[in-house]
């Protein structure tokens, strides 16, 4: 996917294109978790999908539900939701940062010689 080493340098129109896909499957990957806890809310309390869907942004967005689950079920569908966001963050901003690091890395080693 990226050049190598000793390829040259993509051009900067090249170079939008493909941070524009990392950020577009960074969005989508975004959407399926809020549709999973959104879902997953609904199913596991008795909430309407709005609520459902303002607790799991509000849980993505690291400020917490307004809602707490009142069920067994619901709470431990929430911690582990939780801290999957946790991960799935770090994840997202590797995803978007990847093209720019590389491109960063590329050029500071045009100029190296083996």
């Amino acid at each position: 996917m990226y050049e190598k080493k000793k390829e040259k340098i993509i051009s900067q129109t090249a170079f939008v294109w493909r941070l524009a896909w990392h950020i577009l499957a960074a969005l989508l990957l975004i959407l399926i978790m809020l549709t999973i806890g959104a879902l997953g809310h609904i199913h596991f309390e008795d909430v309407d999908f709005h609520d459902a869907f303002l607790n799991t942004a509000l849980i993505m967005g690291g400020i917490g539900t307004t809602v707490l689950p009142t069920s067994i079920a619901g709470k431990l569908f929430f911690s582990i939701f939780g801290m999957f966001v946790g991960f799935l963050f770090a994840a997202i901003v590797g995803m978007v940062l990847a093209p720019i690091v590389h491109r960063i890395v590329h050029r500071m080693h045009l100029d190296d010689e083996d």
